[in-house]
């Protein structure tokens, strides 16, 4: 009988790990971000067959990368194509910076330390680094349609 106890405490202190770091998860990631521009979390959801979330804050990690790289009036343009980008860009997973990665980008050569967060985020997310590379071409597309080729041309380049 008392083994049982003990098992069964085990089993129930297993289960509330499990639920603690699902909900810190979920807890990174800004609430509402799903709603954040609907069109263009829509298509990239059906898309890359990823949830409104993950689309949410992905989108929002290459906003903020393309924000970094472009000049404050070339991504107001890019901003002014996408409904609720401020949205999107909260709802890019903050990467800790007490996990040396801040420190190690710091010292990267211009890009590839925006690359690093980038992967950081994605991975925060629950998604492989590589899925930011199938993200692009939809953000691109869906800017294209909103705002021009040329706004389009400007995203494409910042995230090269």
């Amino acid at each position: 009988m008392n083994r049982l106890r003990v098992n069964g405490s085990v089993a129930c202190f297993a289960v509330l790990c499990l639920f603690a770091s699902q909900c810190t998860l979920a807890q990174s990631i800004p609430t509402g971000a799903a709603s954040a521009s609907p069109e263009l979390v829509g298509q990239l959801t059906k898309q890359l067959s990823i949830s409104p979330t993950q689309a949410a804050g992905g989108a929002g990690t290459l906003f903020g990368l393309a924000k970094s790289r472009l000049s404050g009036e070339d991504f107001g343009k890019v901003s002014a194509a996408v409904p609720g980008m401020g949205s999107l860009l909260k709802a890019a997973p903050q990467t800790e910076s007490s996990s040396g990665l801040s420190s190690l980008t710091g010292s990267l050569p211009s890009g590839i330390g925006g690359m690093a967060s980038t992967a950081a985020s994605f991975q925060k997310l629950g998604l492989s680094p590589n899925m930011a590379g199938k993200f692009v071409p939809i953000m691109t597309n869906y800017v294209e349609s909103k705002g021009g080729s040329s706004t389009a041309s400007l995203l494409a380049g910042a995230l090269k």
